[in-house]
């Protein structure tokens, strides 16, 4: 099924049917501020392996982010932060980042793994924000993006539904998106380190 949700002003009644489709344990492809991301309820196990399925991982060994609404979702899945970290990420999000952190108990249950680190993202785009609000908890991701290679079928939402339709519930149309990923920052130490660089400049907040 392919919807179209603009960003600009996303359609309530739109967002509900994704996040219906969410609790059912449905995979979904949704734009963000980077590339188009798979996700799906980080509370649904099955759902969960059926996105580590589709990218031929094991759910422990995958690095999946966590998409949130705001800053205050993101302090149930992290370990504390001191007060430096949370200006920045204040001033940085929403954005295109990807903050890796210590990981909270809440993390490893949903993983079936002692996953120690948690990617965080809270992307500036108004459709994966509302559906994460109405949904109540964050979803899980992986971008569609393949790492050697940037196609079209990456950027335009109608040929990702022709690449998808049969292996996800539901793709969002929410105009083109880009191929450049989010920048990744370790925050793990307490320093901002950059793992790899994508389309934020954190240097602008440090």
């Amino acid at each position: 099924m392919l919807i179209k949700i603009y960003p600009e002003n996303p359609n309530p009644k739109a967002i509900e049917q994704v996040v219906q489709v969410l609790r059912k344990g449905g995979l979904i492809i949704y734009p963000t501020d980077t590339v188009y991301g798979l996700g799906c309820d980080i509370t649904n196990q099955k759902a969960i392996e059926a996105i580590a399925r589709l990218r031929h991982i094991k759910p422990e060994k995958a690095n999946f982010s966590f998409i949130c609404y705001d800053l205050s979702h993101i302090s149930d899945y992290i370990k504390p932060i001191d007060n430096s970290t949370f200006r920045i990420l204040k001033k940085a999000l929403p954005g295109p980042f990807t903050f890796i952190f210590n990981a909270s108990n809440n993390v490893p249950k949903l993983l079936s793994s002692n996953k120690k680190t948690v990617g965080i993202r809270v992307p500036d785009n108004n459709v994966a924000r509302e559906i994460v609000k109405q949904l109540g908890n964050p979803i899980l991701s992986t971008s569609i993006r393949d790492e050697d290679d940037i196609i079209e079928y990456s950027t335009d939402p109608e040929l990702i539904h022709e690449k998808y339709e049969d292996l996800v519930d539901l793709v969002i149309d929410g105009g083109y998106g880009g191929n450049i990923a989010s920048t990744v920052v370790d925050c793990t130490t307490g320093e901002f380190e950059i793992v790899r660089e994508g389309k934020g400049d954190l240097e602008i907040y440090l």
